[in-house]
């Protein structure tokens, strides 16, 4: 099987654990606060807060920036549950903006119907590795006063006119789970230019310490471990060499769609850098086979392939149960399309063939 992801860790990762290890000093230290300088130096911002994933992140961006009940976070329906789940979690609700068509990111177009007088940020989602159209986005938000939130959790090395993902909007927060663009094993950060904002932030996830059992907020316990910072020293200095390979994979995937009549390959936006955290192909109604068939026939054949998220966030039983509710028809009519195939920077060129030869069957079933 040619595994949909798989995370790339070598030697030189195997070097700054045992050297972590030998130290003694596992929790959050010195090669948290190194990382944390090294990663928000590569995005292009002044402060990095290191937690322990990129949900944690989400959720202290929010709170950091003064989010509470009774107000309104939008986001788009095309994303993990987390970007829902962490407006909930700071009291607040969340709003549902549609998507382009084309990218499946935020619509611009459609944020300022969205808007309410409840409406304290925006929070979009650099999905699938491409950046929302942040400009008409954040223009729309300061006319409002409205905060933006960058979700890059699936983002990273991806750029929007010249400037990288995470340095667009007042804050933005990274995953670092095995499968993103480079892995701290479990990891998330939090990067912004804003001072109050951070020391927020680094109180919120260490239990609102000050100093030493001072404790002038009430906090979490969400800290990065030496071992998870060490790791994300090493593979930042290989991301953008792996970003240039997933995007030198998909021009091949993308070449070999060609000609498949109903299989849509992903585009990049004008402006955009995509990094291809996914491939994500969109089957259109008059494609021989539906999105599922599509999902099992390659996996019979030994291709990682799965269908993309299943449903518009608002559709999920644990938003319902709590009476968020949402109507974006371009969401509602791609979601079921999309699948994702391999993409990352570990497939050798006997995999790609192999996907490319799989992909051409599809075209033509017996």
């Amino acid at each position: 099987m040619i595994p949909i992801a798989r995370p790339l860790l070598g030697d030189e990762e195997a070097d700054a654990v045992r050297e972590v290890l030998a130290s003694g000093a596992l929790a959050q230290g010195a090669r948290v606060k190194a990382f944390e300088e090294a990663f928000a130096a590569y995005v292009g911002r002044r402060h990095g807060v290191a937690v322990c994933n990129g949900t944690a992140a989400l959720h202290v961006a929010l709170l950091a920036h003064g989010l509470h009940a009774g107000q309104e976070v939008l986001i788009p329906p095309l994303t993990f549950f987390a970007s829902a789940s962490t407006v909930l979690l700071c009291g607040a609700r969340p709003g549902f903006v549609d998507v382009d068509p084309a990218h499946y990111t935020m619509d611009p177009a459609k944020l300022g119907a969205g808007m309410t007088r409840k409406t304290a940020a925006i929070m979009p989602v650099h999905l699938y590795g491409q950046t929302a159209d942040m400009d008409p986005l954040l223009e729309a938000a300061r006319a409002r006063d409205v905060r933006v939130v960058e979700d890059a959790c699936q983002a990273h090395g991806a750029a929007y006119r010249g400037r990288k993902a995470g340095a667009l909007g007042d804050s933005a927060c990274f995953s670092f789970y095995p499968t993103k663009n480079m892995t701290t094993g479990e990891g998330g950060i939090l990067v912004t230019d804003d001072d109050e904002v951070a020391a927020s932030a680094r109180l919120l996830r260490d239990h609102g310490q000050t100093s030493k059992y001072e404790h002038a907020v009430v906090g979490f316990n969400l800290r990065m471990t030496e071992i998870a910072a060490a790791i994300g020293l090493v593979q930042l200095k290989k991301l953008d060499g792996w970003v240039a390979r997933r995007r030198q994979n998909a021009r091949f995937l993308t070449k070999a769609l060609d000609g498949l009549e109903g299989l849509v390959p992903p585009s990049e936006g004008p402006g955009r850098t995509h990094s291809f955290y996914q491939y994500v192909v969109r089957a259109e109604p008059g494609f021989p086979l539906t999105r599922d068939e599509i999902v099992q026939t390659l996996a019979d054949e030994g291709i990682g392939c799965r269908p993309s998220y299943p449903m518009p966030l608002y559709k999920q039983k644990a938003l319902r149960d709590r009476k968020v509710f949402g109507r974006c028809p371009v969401a509602e009519q791609v979601v079921g399309r999309l699948f994702e195939i391999p993409v990352h920077p570990g497939l050798t060129s006997e995999d790609l063939d192999r996907i490319a030869e799989a992909l051409d069957r599809l075209g033509r079933p017996s």
